[in-house]
């Protein structure tokens, strides 16, 4: 009988043990299994941005070539404004050359017009009966014939010849008139055309530098979120360590104590700590005057938080530490820290999270009658009304207790 009642015992002892250390590792692995979730969204996260950041680095380098071409052909067009420019003044030169060739035809056709009408008019006042053959018939003297004969030849020749040379002249002074409306048409079809190449360049080179600083900007984006990402990754996978080391001492201590604390052992919620939860929801309050800056990866130096430089989770795990507890400085691990706890039972001091560029991407420290208090990107620490319509929209109900 008394060996019976040992072996019950025993082996009542032995049933509360494994239970107790069944217990225990379910509440480590259901954590550390947390983690993992977490962890592995945050990696396909990382990933996703990383890719993201290869593109464009990718479309940068091909656009600065695109920009490098531009400027080439900005600087030749450059050269050959400059090359036309110096032909125009040439030309412009040549075209006074021209106007002061058409000024003096004009005067000597002027002047041998002058001399036709004087001519005409010592005719109209002989009477205009007087004829070359009434010249050779007054002759006196077959001489006199042969004379008046050579002058009226000479006279007719001289009167074609200026005939002649007038018309010439006429038809010259209209060739350089067209030749000069010809450069000047030319001339203002050049000035035209590289007046429109050069704007259409420098409009293109206006949308490439522009595209430029809005991928220098993206970029300068993505290198900070994966510089977060990476952060919350390190810090994930120390706490899946922890939470492994955790569950392997709490199989230990139980197997150690089990002999001695079988009927009255309990689990403890490793979930919550003890803090002064004061401290943690007021230290805040030194940044509320609006000496304080959104950085992305802040609060995580000296500097940072004496000239109020915070992210989200920075800002989070700095006034938790203020409180006397070390959390996660990350978002990911903070989703994952404490106990989770439902809208109708949060209280000042819990942890509330919004949906913002990514699932649980912002968190704050709730305050009670719907504020928190957090480091916003548009204000650096503040305080914020989750009932507004902007968090109101990316708050889904996720809140966790760290400090009972």
């Amino acid at each position: 009988m008394s060996c019976r009642k040992v072996f019950f015992s025993l082996f009542l002892v032995l049933g509360i043990f494994s239970l107790f250390v069944f217990s225990a590792d379910t509440v480590h692995a259901s954590r550390e299994s947390e983690l993992r979730q977490e962890r592995s969204e945050v990696q396909s996260e990382l990933n996703e941005k990383r890719e993201e950041l290869e593109n464009m680095q990718a479309e940068l380098v091909e656009l600065e070539e695109e920009i490098k071409i531009i400027n080439e052909i900005i600087e030749s067009n450059e050269k050959e404004i400059k090359k036309t420019e110096a032909s125009i003044e040439e030309t412009e030169a040549d075209i006074a050359e021209l106007e002061l060739e058409i000024e003096q035809l004009e005067i000597d056709i002027q002047r041998r017009h002058d001399i036709l009408k004087d001519r005409a008019s010592a005719l109209q006042k002989s009477g205009g009966t007087i004829s070359y053959i009434d010249v050779l018939f007054g002759a006196q003297s077959f001489t006199d014939l042969i004379d008046r004969v050579s002058i009226v030849t000479r006279i007719a020749h001289s009167d074609q010849n200026l005939i002649q040379r007038l018309q010439e002249d006429q038809d010259q002074v209209a060739a350089q008139r067209q030749i000069v409306e010809e450069k000047l048409v030319e001339l203002e079809d050049a000035k035209l055309e590289l007046e429109h190449i050069q704007e259409l360049t420098l409009e293109q080179k206006e949308q490439n530098e522009a595209k430029q600083k809005e991928l220098e900007e993206k970029k300068a984006k993505s290198e900070k979120l994966i510089e977060e990402l990476e952060i919350e990754d390190r810090e994930l996978e120390q706490m899946i360590e922890q939470a492994k080391r955790a569950r392997q001492q709490q199989i230990v201590q139980y197997s150690s104590n089990s002999s001695n604390e079988a009927t009255g052992a309990h689990v403890e919620n490793p979930a919550t700590v003890s803090g002064n939860l004061s401290t943690i929801i007021n230290a805040g309050n030194r940044y509320l005057n609006g000496n304080t800056r959104y950085k992305a990866a802040g609060g995580r130096t000296a500097y940072d938080i004496e000239n109020g430089l915070f992210d989200c989770s920075g800002f989070v795990a700095w006034a938790f530490r203020q409180g006397g507890v070390n959390v996660s400085a990350s978002t990911a691990g903070l989703s994952v820290t404490g106990t989770k706890v439902s809208t109708s039972e949060m209280k000042p001091g819990d942890i509330v999270f919004f949906n913002t560029y990514k699932t649980n991407g912002h968190v704050g420290i709730y305050l009670g009658n719907g504020r928190f208090i957090g480091s916003q990107s548009s204000t650096g620490v503040a305080i914020a009304n989750m009932n507004d319509s902007y968090w109101s929209q990316r708050f889904t109900g996720h809140v966790r207790r760290i400090v009972e």
